[in-house]
């Protein structure tokens, strides 16, 4: 089997020939490439195709180039748009090492008999873990004093010095309930916190098994203390958190967002820190990144900023491409993988017979 990996500055593409190594396939040919391999430029290219989709890109010049008889394209987030698919007239599945999907054209795929695999939670303990401690951050200005002492300043006056939360016994509003969003709750769980939730796809047992309650957005915004966005990014959920669902919210409390930038109307967010209608918010993830210097965010002096890292720790990147060639070997001896995002395609013809192929 003829194989293509192409990394990027986050995880290159070695790192993906490495884990093929692990590919319960016979007689393995595995090229391997890098997309992008400069930091800034990455984060660029990645904004682009979140918000275009992967024809943002022309068909990159490694795919053009690669061997026909290529079956298995893996990728972090190089785009595969069906243009780069009838470049490799073999290909019949594409891996993407993260649990996102905007640098795929899953529709496209589906319709030429392709398996497209994600990872869901490959970086969720990371994400979990950052999104608690923006909450920590900002809820006591732990970033904002260590920056005052750096400027040789001891401060004790912040602007939610009259209202200064604990966090034992508040309410968390989780925006999203996935697996991040489960992890929040398991590990904030020893807070003894009341959990509320937004989520339609969520069932009941899962609220049972984490002690949360199933609300509607408009009461979640309104009651909870602290609120962590955990939703995907999709046209449904453009503008989701928007002027109308700010203004329920106590004029205490915190809004955090690791998720993505676009589920949040990002004008009417700054109006209500500016005018501090809410208590405060930590934001990872922005819709121009990274910020510049003259950025009206760094006006306020009730919001916690940081530069899209929540997902970012060794592990989540190293095991990345592993998780991903698990899954796929799953799906290779006949077995129900976990991360198919069009598992309709199983039943195509030409799946159905390179499968029995790889089985024979």
């Amino acid at each position: 089997m003829k194989i293509l990996c192409l990394g990027d500055w986050m995880i290159p593409g070695e790192n993906f020939k490495k884990a093929c190594d692990e590919l319960e396939v016979e007689h393995r040919e595995i090229a391997a490439d890098n997309w992008e391999t400069d930091s800034v430029k990455l984060a660029d290219r990645r904004i682009a195709i979140e918000k275009n989709g992967p024809d943002a890109e022309p068909v990159l010049p490694m795919i053009l180039n690669a061997d026909n008889e290529t079956e298995m394209l893996l990728v972090l987030f190089a785009p595969v748009s069906a243009s780069a698919m009838d470049a490799l007239p073999n290909l019949r599945l594409v891996g993407a090492a993260r649990a996102g999907q905007e640098n795929l054209n899953v529709a496209a795929a589906t319709e030429r008999g392709i398996v497209v695999h994600n990872i869901m939670g490959r970086n969720a303990h990371a994400v979990s873990d950052f999104a608690i401690g923006m909450l920590f951050a900002e809820a006591r200005n732990i970033a904002r004093a260590h920056l005052a002492i750096k400027q040789e300043l001891w401060r004790k006056n912040y602007v939610n010095s009259d209202f200064t939360p604990e966090i034992m016994g508040k309410t968390l509003g989780l925006v999203g309930f996935g697996y991040i969003g489960r992890l929040i709750a398991q590990k904030l769980s020893g807070y003894k916190l009341k959990v509320l939730v937004h989520d339609p796809f969520v069932s009941d047992d899962v609220l049972r098994e984490f002690g949360a309650t199933k609300v509607s957005k408009e009461e979640l915004f309104a009651q909870a203390d602290f609120i962590s966005l955990h939703a995907r990014a999709t046209e449904s959920t453009k503008g989701l958190i928007g002027k109308d669902a700010l203004e329920l919210m106590k004029p205490t409390a915190i809004l955090i967002n690791t998720a993505r930038a676009s589920l949040v109307d990002e004008d009417a967010l700054f109006d209500a820190l500016k005018n501090r209608r809410i208590g405060g918010a930590a934001l990872d993830v922005h819709s121009s990144e990274p910020l510049q210097p003259i950025s009206r965010w760094l006006e306020l002096d009730n919001v916690t900023l940081t530069p899209h890292i929540a997902g970012t720790t060794a592990e989540a990147l190293s095991n990345s491409p592993y998780l991903l060639v698990q899954d796929i070997n799953r799906l290779l001896a006949g077995e129900q993988p976990q991360f198919i995002l069009n598992p309709q395609v199983l039943d195509h013809p030409k799946v159905k017979q390179w499968l029995a192929s790889l089985r024979t």
